[in-house]
């Protein structure tokens, strides 16, 4: 799965975690990993022309997701050659606009970013929060995979310490791996 972040927005990002949470998402949404996924951060100001252009509402948002092709595996023949990478779509984001998001919800603009991550990759997968139900799914949705990969990097974050210690201990003890 290739994921490629532009960061235009003159805002410092993490592009390695904003990937990772995008990569998490994609595979636990079983999307096919010849996928490629575009993010982009964006400044307000443009934003904003995207989204009057997009949605004809004025002023800048936090995220809009574009789809490109689908991926329909189950509907080739099985004699067709192997499809390449098919472009999943573009998520862009406005960490400008995601910064008082975060402030309100009493999180970093880091956790604010990965979640609007998962939301947009949410959106290009076709799901939608337009009426009250598809928001109860969608959020859901978006929680359980935020909660996922953050767990999952506790676990790996976990390993990686108790690795450190016990290389710690045998390079102490002249027992060092090697």
């Amino acid at each position: 799965m290739s994921i490629e972040v532009c960061n235009e927005s003159g805002v410092d990002l993490d592009a390695a975690l904003i990937v990772s949470v995008a990569r998490y998402a994609l595979a636990a949404m079983q999307v096919s990993p010849a996928a490629e996924l575009c993010i982009t951060a964006v400044t307000s100001e443009v934003m904003a022309e995207l989204h009057e252009r997009w949605m004809d509402e004025p002023g800048p948002t936090d995220v809009m997701a574009f789809p490109m092709d689908e991926i329909v595996e189950d509907t080739r023949r099985p004699d067709a050659p192997d499809i390449g990478p098919a472009l999943l779509g573009d998520v862009v984001l406005c960490p400008e606009f995601a910064r008082s998001q975060a402030r309100t919800a009493g999180h970093t603009l880091a956790d604010e970013l990965h979640l609007l991550t998962v939301h947009g990759v949410l959106h290009l997968l076709g799901y939608d929060h337009g009426e009250p139900e598809q928001e109860r799914e969608m959020f859901g949705l978006q929680d359980r995979l935020l909660a996922g990969w953050r767990a999952e990097r506790r676990r790996t974050a976990s390993r990686e310490a108790q690795r450190r210690s016990d290389s710690a201990v045998l390079g102490a003890a002249g027992l060092e791996e090697g």
